[in-house]
């Protein structure tokens, strides 16, 4: 694999298209890490991060089939779009099948890639746009709604930590670690449940 490290990925998606299929494997490699952050940062009500690693995966694929060299956009920049539109379009799936608003996931991502996501949704902009700030202030209420010690778990959760490093950081028990997740997703839920009026 590190034969390859010396070209950028531009350089290997054109090697690619001449017929070097290994480049394939490598770059779904190199950008698994990218793809299981992106997915740990969005919460799926009912669903699992694995599921969304899987769906985020099959948007890399995608990228790696149909980034064109010749364009101005890198391949990164084109990989998390196509990542960030399988995200979505399995969020939004999964809460068509249970009847409930697109604003049941919550992306909790600390990266700010607004300005790629501007343009990724032909469809409507202006509602994408809108849902992006509702994400931001909800995000922002969430924060206030967990404790400190919860607020501490979360982010070392989204920076791709598992229950037993996390305790070790903060001096908890696994346990204690696994009921805080637990505590902020019913939280997450609590938020992210169509109000009744």
């Amino acid at each position: 694999m590190g034969r390859y490290d010396q070209y950028s990925d531009e350089e290997l998606i054109v090697r690619l298209r001449e017929g070097e299929t290994e480049i394939s494997d490598y770059l779904m490699e190199k950008y698994k890490e990218f793809v299981r952050k992106k997915a740990r940062a969005m919460f799926l009500i009912g669903g699992e991060t694995d599921d969304l690693i899987q769906e985020g995966m099959i948007g890399l694929f995608k990228a790696i089939q149909n980034y064109q060299a010749d364009k101005e956009t890198s391949f990164r920049t084109f990989a998390s779009l196509c990542i960030d539109r399988q995200l979505y379009s399995a969020v939004q799936n999964s809460n068509r099948q249970k009847h409930q608003p697109l604003n049941s996931y919550v992306s909790l991502s600390d990266e700010n890639e607004s300005d790629h996501l501007e343009g990724s949704w032909s469809e409507d902009p202006e509602a994408l746009i809108i849902d992006q700030e509702s994400t931001r202030t909800l995000e922002r209420e969430i924060t206030k709604v967990l404790s400190p010690m919860e607020n501490k778990v979360l982010d070392y959760y989204l920076r791709g930590y598992g229950y037993v490093k996390i305790a070790e950081i903060m001096g908890k028990t696994p346990k204690s670690i696994d009921n805080a997740l637990q505590r902020i997703r019913g939280k997450i839920r609590n938020f992210s449940a169509p109000v009744q009026k």
